[in-house]
């Protein structure tokens, strides 16, 4: 059952008749399915546990089915926030959708804004970390950028990883664009292909894993929304570099696996250099998806960074003693010995 928020400045009714059914291929136990509609458009998002609000940003051709291994070990620190994308997963299909990360990032923000949620954490991966990149900036931009606690980019889409660029700028042309929209509905084996190869190690591959992922891409109007993704993907890297230096003090861990074949390892220390209060952290034998292929490893990294303030970033080292606090949530929980002992500072 889909509740219905009511929360928040821009509230609205839900529109029953744009809900999609969510199969149960594509249900994640012990997260709430919640929906909203904001400016017209109907999102389908999960909800779970208690704490300082994180926002989870899936990558393309996902949505929250994603974070199947991370809501409940997460859900214990964090009131957890898992949208699908407007365009994506169980989220409505709208012509009037641009598909850009700036569009994306707007709509991210009027959710937020929707839910009432004022100071959040953000995680995003692939390009989910490039609509959270384009979400800082432009609250830096207002002056608001310190709605955004800390921030974590596993393996972001960016300009100085250039797998797949030569594609991307194919699928932008007309003929592209068809074969999006008519050719890869008729060749479903090509989403077994590309969900393996964004693992290092494809035994680590669990049971219903990939058919979690094509349930996603069973609503109608799917491959008409990644046609748009596609049409303005370059326009998209661009503006993530140009967004990087308003990011500022914000702090940031780069989280790579360092076999990642669809955004390149190298690539991290390049915004690395860009983001002066960054710091990267990789993963050994891991590929493109760590919260999937090694989801304990990665969750005991969010809990550290997020909650812990480890690894700290270069602005917090030049800190004073003491000067960097975790949250006072957290900071209650770690001394009441809430955290796993694996995780202990």
């Amino acid at each position: 059952m889909i509740s219905s928020d009511q929360v928040g400045p821009h509230s609205s009714q839900s529109v029953p008749e744009q809900t999609l059914p969510v199969p149960p291929a594509a249900r994640i136990a012990g997260a709430e399915e919640r929906q909203i509609t904001i400016d017209g458009v109907s999102w389908r998002y999960l909800r779970a546990g208690s704490g300082p609000p994180l926002i989870l940003v899936h990558g393309l051709m996902g949505f929250s089915w994603s974070w199947r291994f991370n809501m409940q070990p997460l859900s214990q620190y964090f009131t957890l926030y898992a949208p699908d994308l407007p365009g994506c997963g169980f989220s409505q299909r709208s012509d009037s959708l641009p598909g850009s990360l700036q569009s994306d990032a707007e709509a991210l923000l009027k959710f937020a804004d929707h839910l009432g949620i004022d100071q959040f954490d953000l995680l995003g991966t692939s390009r989910g970390g490039g609509v959270t990149i384009i979400l800082a900036g432009l609250l830096a931009q207002r002056g608001m950028q310190r709605r955004i606690r800390r921030m974590i980019l596993s393996a972001p889409i960016n300009p100085w990883s250039k797998f797949g660029q030569l594609r991307a700028r194919w699928l932008a042309t007309a003929v592209g664009r068809l074969w999006t929209i008519h050719g890869a509905p008729r060749m479903p084996f090509l989403i077994n292909k590309y969900f393996r190869n964004l693992y290092a190690d494809v035994s680590r591959i669990t049971q219903g894993s990939v058919e979690g992922y094509r349930a996603g891409f069973g609503p109608p109007g799917t491959f008409h929304q990644l046609a748009r993704m596609m049409r303005v993907w370059h326009q998209d890297l661009k503006q993530i570099e140009t967004a990087l230096p308003l990011v500022g003090q914000l702090p940031v861990l780069l989280l790579w696996g360092d076999r990642d074949s669809a955004v390149y390892p190298s690539s991290g220390y390049e915004l690395h250099k860009r983001l002066r209060n960054s710091a990267v952290l990789m993963m050994k034998g891991v590929g493109h998806l760590p919260y999937e292929e090694v989801p304990d490893d990665f969750n005991r990294i969010i809990c550290e960074f997020f909650l812990r303030h480890s690894p700290r970033t270069p602005l917090e080292i030049a800190q004073p003693s003491g000067a960097s606090k975790p949250v006072e949530s957290a900071a209650r929980r770690a001394e009441t010995g809430v955290l796993p002992s694996n995780i202990a500072g």
